[in-house]
């Protein structure tokens, strides 16, 4: 009677010590930061500047000042950048854009890549 009281306490206290000590350990490497996005503006010849503009505003949130600077320099060197997110803030933003392009019939692309 002695011993099977002794091995089922000795053998759980022991294994779930051990085994949660391990799970924190293994946990710890997945709470780094999520993968960072760029999203960015493509240049075309038919997209009206200001519809641009308006485009960055509302979905990126810059000021008129911001939006200018961004899309002169789409405009100037074909591709700018909006910001920076995790991936799903990325891809929805990246969305509203080509959303918001298509139902006022502009060609307007933006696409995200891996920072």
């Amino acid at each position: 009677m002695g011993p099977k009281e002794d091995d089922p306490g000795k053998g759980n206290g022991d294994g779930k010590g051990g085994t949660e000590t391990g799970t924190i350990t293994k946990t710890r490497p997945k709470t780094k930061r999520p993968s960072l996005y760029r999203v960015l503006l493509l240049n075309d010849d038919y997209t009206p500047m200001e519809f641009v503009v308006l485009v960055l505003q509302d979905v990126f949130n810059k000021s008129r000042e911001e939006a200018m600077q961004i899309m002169l320099h789409v405009h100037q060197k074909g591709v700018g950048e909006c910001g920076v997110y995790p991936y799903e803030v990325a891809e929805t933003k990246v969305t509203r854009v080509m959303d918001t392009a298509r139902k006022n019939q502009h060609p307007l692309q933006c696409v995200m890549e891996k920072q």
